[in-house]
C-alpha cells in the first residue's frame, strides 16, 4: 500500500491508564470496550457496594493488553 509509518499504541500507557482511570483508561485502547466495562463496573459496584471492583479493573487491563496488541498487528499488516 503506501510506505507512511502508522501511528501504533503503546503498551506501557494503555496498562497505566487503566490502572490509574479504571475503564475510563480503556477509552486509549477501546472505546466499545471501555462503554461495555463502565456499564458492568458500575452494576458490580452497586450489587457489591463497591468491595468487588478489583474485578472489572483485573478485566479492563487484560482487555486493554489485547486491545492494544491486536490494533498494533493490524497497523502492521497495513503498513506491509
Amino acid at each position: 500500500m503506501s510506505s507512511q509509518n502508522l501511528p501504533t499504541k503503546s503498551l506501557i500507557v494503555a496498562i497505566l491508564l487503566v490502572i490509574f482511570l479504571g475503564p475510563i483508561g480503556l477509552f486509549y485502547a477501546s472505546v466499545i470496550g471501555a462503554l461495555i466495562m463502565l456499564v458492568m463496573t458500575a452494576i458490580i459496584g452497586f450489587a457489591t457496594f463497591g468491595f468487588g471492583l478489583f474485578i472489572p479493573y483485573i478485566i479492563c487491563i487484560i482487555w486493554a493488553i489485547i486491545a492494544v496488541n491486536s490494533y498494533n498487528k493490524k497497523i502492521i499488516e497495513i503498513a506491509k
